[in-house]
């Protein structure tokens, strides 16, 4: 009689560690200068398998109250209806749908955005860091992801026309990640 071993899956859990990391996003205004923003407060899971990270999962969120463009009056305008509506909607949230490998420590996210209530594919484009053994025991990754999208994609509509032609806000909207992952036990 022979048995077969089957080996234990690899894949571990890293959560999202709130203190060390943060969304920031940048938008073109008055057609003549960048605005640059962040979020503070984001959570989230990453499940891989280092051998495998086509199967990788990940599930990320952002409170949209924690927003933070250093002008309390805008943050208060973004959060409106009429822009991401934090009453009616307070969490941006991510979920990936397919993991390819881009570099030696790159990957291409694919997965859906969905802001205000609208659900879009995305692609980020993500580059990790190996992992640690911190000095209070804990393993820890780093990641950090770009993507771009159009605002108007997400029922981010809001935009005056300026006097002498052009809009006050641009639709291109640039977002990275910083994110720190904790592997959970």
């Amino acid at each position: 009689m022979s048995s077969t071993s089957t080996a234990a899956p690899t894949a571990a859990t890293y959560t999202i560690e709130p203190a060390h990391s943060s969304a920031h996003f940048k938008v073109r205004h008055l057609m003549i200068a960048n605005v640059r923003g962040e979020f503070s407060k984001i959570s989230g899971t990453v499940t891989a398998d280092p051998s495998h990270p086509e199967t990788a999962s990940i599930v990320g969120e952002i409170d949209v109250n924690s927003i933070n463009t250093r002008e309390p009056e805008r943050d208060k305008h973004l959060k409106s209806a009429d822009f991401l509506d934090a009453e009616n909607h307070p969490t941006i949230k991510f979920q990936s749908k397919s993991v390819e490998a881009d570099g030696a420590e790159g990957y291409k996210v694919t997965g859906d955005l969905t802001v205000r209530g609208a659900t879009r594919e995305v692609v980020l484009y993500v580059n990790a860091t190996p992992e640690i053994k911190d000095p209070w025991g804990y393993t820890r990754r780093g990641a950090d992801a770009v993507t771009k999208i159009s605002r108007k994609n997400f029922g981010l509509t809001y935009n005056p026309i300026l006097e002498g032609g052009g809009v006050m806000v641009g639709d291109e909207v640039e977002i990275s990640l910083e994110v720190e992952l904790v592997k959970t036990a």
